[in-house]
């Protein structure tokens, strides 16, 4: 990790402490982790994205630095801590960039705060509809009824009840497993760096709230099954890039079609050649060409670029 990126704590509103990463630099991006990491497994963003852009990688209540003195019970408790850090550390305005179910997060930050998210990347997000966890058969495979509850969520026998036991013990092997099927499909971290996203993974202390969160979560203005539409997607100003690898097993293309019709004229999709659900390990080059250019582009009425996003 380079020597200017730095860790630091805020308090927020709803009683929480939450840990960020910084990087300075002058052009504000907020960078928001999905389920079963942290800022940590910003790293390479962190070391590697043009010294141009300020970064700050957010620990959402409940994983890596941060507190969890109060549950999560939905998405919108993740966007609240957000906007209390941008506003703990005094950011106006700023880029949004959330992954995973990260992209939940910071898609409702972009609804709650539009006046303040000047464009918004969502990588290989949970979809404006949610990400539901499927009651499976006898044989394991999911089957069309998602679970509602947090008691059914806690029992599945393969996304949830799995990985709660491996984070009882911190079991490496069994978290590299479980990565290495879905996540790291085309290419792995280093050694050391992998060992210390395995360590991180086992911060996280609500991975139950934040599986129901995200099946309850819907910004569309469509019935998800569960919950219906909250609408909250047309509140996105923003301009938004979707991308997803061709590859990812956990980000159907389904999904993120999903996402961008919902997100409307505002958003455009880009699929990475050769990347699982993690581009930032399987290309992390042309993952920063598609975000920097696109972030330098016209339109948010700050004056930054000129250039189009490539």
């Amino acid at each position: 990790m380079r020597d200017d990126v730095t860790l630091h704590t805020v308090e927020v509103p709803a009683g929480e402490t939450i840990g960020y990463r910084h990087r300075p630099g002058d052009v504000p991006v907020v960078l928001v982790h999905g389920n079963m990491t942290s800022s940590k497994h910003w790293d390479l963003v962190l070391e590697s994205m043009d010294d141009d852009f300020d970064l700050y990688a957010v620990d959402l209540r409940g994983f890596g630095e941060s507190s969890y003195r109060e549950p999560v019970g939905a998405i919108d408790d993740f966007a609240a801590d957000v906007a209390g850090v941008v506003d703990a550390v005094g950011l106006d305005r700023f880029h949004l960039v959330g992954w995973s179910a990260g992209g939940a997060v910071a898609m409702q930050v972009a609804a709650d705060l539009p006046e303040r998210v000047r464009r918004l990347v969502l990588l290989a997000p949970a979809s404006t509809r949610g990400y539901p966890v499927y009651r499976k058969d006898e044989t394991g495979q999911p089957t069309d009824e998602p679970l509602t509850t947090r008691e059914e969520i806690r029992r599945d026998p393969v996304q949830v009840a799995p990985v709660l036991e491996a984070y009882e013990d911190c079991d490496a092997e069994t978290l590299k497993g479980i990565w290495n099927r879905l996540i790291y499909v085309n290419d792995r971290p280093d050694p050391d760096r992998y060992d210390d996203y395995v360590a991180d993974m086992c911060t996280q202390r609500n991975l139950v709230d934040v599986d129901y969160a995200l099946a309850h979560f819907n910004v569309s203005t469509e019935h998800n099954g569960i919950e219906p539409g909250s609408g909250a997607v047309d509140r996105i100003e923003a301009p938004a890039l979707v991308l997803r690898g061709e590859d990812d097993l956990v980000v159907s293309r389904a999904m993120v079609e999903q996402t961008v019709a919902d997100l409307g004229d505002c958003a455009e999709l880009r699929h990475l050649p050769g990347c699982g659900h993690s581009p930032l390990v399987d290309d992390l080059d042309r993952f920063l060409e598609h975000v920097e250019g696109f972030l330098r582009g016209p339109g948010d009425g700050e004056g930054e670029g000129e250039g189009e996003g490539t």
